[in-house]
């Protein structure tokens, strides 16, 4: 019995511990397994980086699916009124 299986013989992901019945699937290889919650993490951390190598190159770059400081607020509008520039500089901020 390996490290990544319980008494039962059920997989056990290498990097965050969960069993193969808690998570959506488990991929396994000859001495470690990865959970697609852990892939997903990779990923997200993956992308994260390509990002930020983007931005240290100078790249102009748009994240998907980012509303706009322009949009951001123009939701603002709709739900506080005057402070005009508090707007602006919180819609900056979180763009």
């Amino acid at each position: 019995m390996s490290n990544n299986e319980n008494l039962n013989g059920e997989q056990r992901c290498s990097f965050c511990g969960k069993f193969a019945s808690q998570v959506e699937r488990m991929f396994t290889g000859p001495r470690v397994a990865i959970c697609t919650d852990c892939i997903r993490f990779c990923n997200e951390m993956l992308a994260e980086d390509q990002i930020a190598e983007k931005q240290a190159a100078g790249e102009d770059f748009e994240v998907q699916g980012l509303p706009k400081p322009q949009e951001i607020k123009a939701i603002l509008d709709e739900y506080v009124i005057g402070q005009d520039e508090a707007k602006k500089s919180l819609s900056v901020a979180v763009y």
